[in-house]
């Protein structure tokens, strides 16, 4: 019994229970941990013959050699097993959580006035503080201190003494900066602001408030008013930070807002952390061969949290669909107190969650080398189309003709959301000298796709599979198409592009009905550049085309030339400027007429406008 075989049936004797299973090398090392709701079912799926599995699952399963399974008495309890499991063994094949970040400090300098900077490595004297995970934490932790404690951010250096021949920058006079080289303070006041700036970076805003709170008291209790005065204006600029830092939420909140931007097979997702109402962290990891968004969402959600104690009560998503109540009881466990996992459709939260797409897509165009607008655009689209994969090649057709005459068809292509002209192809159509854009339609997908048949080795051109069909046209078009593409057994997703009165995109066609998509501003954008672009390519083709067709007429109108010879002509001097000029014995030759003939035809191009 070969390898699959004897896993087929080893498959085929699983319970129905809940459970996890534990996928097995050659050599005995576990490279992939699920969960199942039916352990036969899932298990058995991945050994069927013809399992339309994606590319990163064929390569797991092709190195299988043995399986284990552990039964649980729910759905919930596979979850927690699989989670800890993950963690265990941490296998080839599931999620990897690397945010590509490496440590780093805040930095105490050791000259007579220091200064506070943010930095990534233990380099030079001083005193440093941390590691921390997040570089935006620690920028923004230093330059809210600079700012609250008017801490000076130049490459001056201080003694204590007035800088000669140096006046103050602007932010000394605009109140940013306290002026350390006027030689109006002295280093033990300096260093003594330091500290607090230390405090007020370890122990936040609320603690700093207090301490100083408690030192102006003091100090107004001596009748030392000038210095209560200042304490007073320093309580004041960290009451001030804390607001500004708060105009995203409006109530003191505690919670995570979590997108996903994906591009082919590469994911990212962001985490912005919110604390007491205010963005103290910003979290990224990137993903890659991933093909099911939902899938990957939920491993991620389990994987991360069971990773952290930092386990807020709300934790906003970007996406229906995923079992939220399974995850969120998970979550509630982890966390020992409830958790509310949801995707906020409206308000703040929906605001919030845009703000997390908008840094996915940004972080996610570094990797891929697109931009972010083309990185959101064809997330948005996925999204709405409910794709289960990025486009990243994108073929839209559309058919042209005058009345009954010059029917057309052209086929635009956008990779990575920009167009790709080199791939652009032109069709004549054949099977119908009426208007029938159904029949044309239908003509023009048949012969490409029979051409990926017979080119499908080289993997370029037409041998190349698209991720998304796009038809200039509606419902109507889109049920053409389908019966196509399902007559050569692909799965390849297909819409329709539907215009308003104007020649405006206006919705996308599916089979069953529409989809708006003028409030999706990414997607819409990107479909009603496909649909121009697609539009002009065609009319382009098809007026060239008329063009041809009225030159050769006119070339037929003249005694003993047929349409062959009259293509024969046309096809060598393309112009009537270049029949004017052409010698009559090259017109002969090209024609194989008489020169006699030739001369005459000389004469009617001359003639004609």
């Amino acid at each position: 019994m070969d390898r699959m075989e004897r896993l087929r049936e080893k498959a085929r004797n699983l319970t129905d229970m809940p459970g996890v299973y534990l996928m097995k090398d050659n050599t005995g090392e576990v490279i992939y941990v699920g969960k199942a709701k039916v352990l036969k079912n899932r298990v058995s799926s991945y050994f069927r013959n013809n399992s339309s599995h994606n590319e990163k699952v064929r390569k797991m399963v092709s190195n299988v050699e043995d399986f284990d399974f552990i039964v649980t008495n729910s759905e919930f309890e596979a979850l927690v097993l699989e989670c800890s499991l993950i963690k265990q063994y941490n296998p080839k094949y599931n999620i990897l959580l690397k945010d590509d970040k490496g440590y780093h400090y805040i930095k105490v300098s050791d000259d007579i006035f220091p200064r506070i900077t943010a930095e990534k490595q233990k380099v030079g004297s001083g005193i440093f503080v941390g590691p921390y995970t997040s570089s935006f934490a620690v920028r923004q932790a230093v330059d809210e201190a600079n700012r609250v404690f008017m801490l000076p951010t130049c490459n001056r250096k201080f003694n204590g003494r007035k800088l000669r021949n140096s006046r103050p920058c602007l932010n000394y006079y605009i109140k940013q900066c306290m002026g350390a080289c006027t030689g109006k303070i002295s280093r033990d006041d300096y260093n003594d602001l330091i500290k607090q700036a230390m405090d007020y970076i370890k122990g936040g805003s609320t603690q700093s408030v207090e301490q100083l709170t408690r030192q102006m008291e003091e100090a107004a209790d001596r009748l030392d008013f000038e210095k209560a005065m200042e304490l007073r204006n320093r309580i004041k600029a960290i009451q001030k930070v804390a607001e500004s830092q708060k105009i995203i939420l409006d109530e003191h909140k505690n919670l995570d807002v979590i997108a996903m931007a994906q591009n082919g097979l590469v994911v990212c997702f962001v985490i912005l952390k919110f604390r007491e109402g205010r963005l103290v962290d910003k979290v990224d990891y990137t993903i890659k061969e991933v093909y099911d968004p939902i899938e990957v969402r939920s491993d991620f959600l389990a994987r991360y949290y069971s990773t952290t104690q930092d386990i807020p009560k709300v934790v906003e998503i970007d996406e229906q669909g995923l079992d939220t109540a399974l995850l969120s009881e998970y979550l509630t466990k982890l966390a020992g107190h409830k958790v509310t996992l949801f995707a906020p459709q409206r308000g703040e939260g929906k605001r919030l969650i845009q703000m997390a797409m908008n840094n996915a897509a940004e972080q996610l165009s570094y990797k891929v080398k697109r931009t972010g607008r083309e990185v959101a655009a064809l997330d948005e689209l996925t999204r709405l189309l409910g794709l289960s994969r990025t486009p990243e090649y994108i073929e839209a057709y559309d058919i042209s003709n005058l009345g009954d005459s010059g029917i057309v068809g052209g086929m635009v292509v956008f990779e990575n959301g920009t167009p790709k002209k080199s791939a652009y192809k032109k069709f004549a159509i054949k099977s119908t000298d009426t208007r029938d854009d159904y029949a044309s339609m239908r003509e023009m997908l048949s012969r490409r796709l029979s051409r990926y048949k017979e080119e499908q080795e080289t993997g370029e051109g037409f041998g190349r599979l698209p991720d998304l069909i796009l038809l200039d046209g509606g419902k109507g078009h889109v049920a053409a198409v389908g019966e196509v593409i399902d007559s050569f057994g692909l799965e390849i997703p297909y819409f329709g592009m539907v215009k308003d009165d104007r020649h405006r995109t206006r919705a996308i066609a599916r089979q069953g009905g529409e989809i708006a998509i003028s409030t999706f501003k990414s997607a819409f954008s990107l479909v009603t550049r496909i649909q121009d672009e697609v539009h002009r390519y065609t009319i382009s083709y098809q007026r060239k085309v008329h063009k041809k067709t009225t030159f050769e007429l006119e070339l037929t109108k003249i005694k003993g030339i047929g349409e062959k010879k009259a293509l024969a002509l046309f096809r060598h001097f393309k112009t009537k400027t270049a029949f004017r000029q052409a010698d009559v014995d090259e017109i002969a030759k090209v024609g194989k007429i008489t020169t006699e003939k030739a001369k005459e035809i000389q004469q009617f191009m001359n003639n004609i406008s």
